[in-house]
């Protein structure tokens, strides 16, 4: 493996355990406590495929004519995981993207996908992000979520958006969650299966094969150039921490709710 690759792992490994071993994760303990969760991460869902889409953009030619755009071997990493993202399929074998998939898993959980659905009509709609954060109530840790992941994208620097797509996303699903949600699922089929199948899809995919095309695209962009390297890292270490704050967000929001009810519930039995 490419030796700052390497130091890059080194050097964020702290934060990476910090999202794996989150509290949030502990706190997931019903069907009510997924839809919470589901409703803050789908925004990183969507904005995920952004990211990508942004950095086939930059990669490859997407305008006619036609001209070669950089090296063919980077034109295919970025290519093939457009391909599984933007068109993989789901359990019954039809193709969606993966945020098509992770809209069909809320719906079955009684999620609310309405905030995500009026985020996006309203942004394709108007172009503003703040007036479609507004329109969509977004929790604030989704917002700065995505508003982090914009800026990025905005950077128009492809080592910067690779960095980000590569250590930001790709292998952060802790065992834990997993194990939750296959716990959850044993009792709830009806209401996680699609949930359960996504998780192990993006475990298959994303998890393995991707995540070692995205560390070869990344390794090729910054080749070389030692700030690119310097500048990779720091938007990593960035990215991963807003990570952090959005679990951060939905175990608050779980940890309110939890004392909520046991306030209702200690007023209804004194009545």
């Amino acid at each position: 493996m490419n030796a700052r690759i390497e130091q890059i792992q080194q050097s964020i490994e702290l934060l990476r355990q910090e999202i794996i071993n989150h509290k949030v994760y502990d706190a997931i303990q019903s069907v009510e406590d997924v839809r919470v969760f589901m409703q803050y991460h789908v925004f990183a869902v969507w904005d995920f495929m952004s990211l990508l889409k942004a950095l086939q953009l930059k990669l490859t030619c997407t305008s006619v004519p036609w001209f070669p755009k950089g090296s063919a071997e980077t034109r295919y990493l970025i290519n093939e995981i457009v391909a599984g993202e933007e068109s993989d399929v789901d359990q019954d074998g039809t193709r969606k993207s993966h945020f098509e998939l992770y809209l069909d898993a809320m719906q079955q959980c009684g999620a609310d996908t309405l905030p995500i659905e009026t985020f996006i009509a309203t942004l394709k709609e108007t172009g503003d992000f703040n007036q479609a954060f507004t329109a969509s109530a977004t929790p604030k840790a989704a917002t700065n979520f995505v508003d982090f992941t914009f800026d990025v994208i905005s950077s128009d620097q492809e080592h910067l958006q690779s960095a980000v797509f590569t250590f930001g996303r790709e292998d952060l699903i802790p065992g834990m969650f997993i194990s939750i949600i296959n716990d959850l699922h044993k009792k709830f089929p009806d209401s996680l299966s699609i949930f359960k199948y996504y998780l192990e899809r993006h475990i298959e995919v994303d998890g393995d094969h991707h995540s070692q095309l995205a560390l070869q695209m990344t390794a090729t962009l910054c080749g070389d150039n030692e700030q690119y390297w310097l500048e990779a890292e720091q938007v990593i270490q960035q990215a991963l921490q807003k990570r952090i704050d959005l679990w951060d967000g939905v175990y608050n929001e779980l940890t309110n709710r939890k004392a909520d009810g046991q306030l209702v519930a200690e007023m209804a039995s004194l009545v």
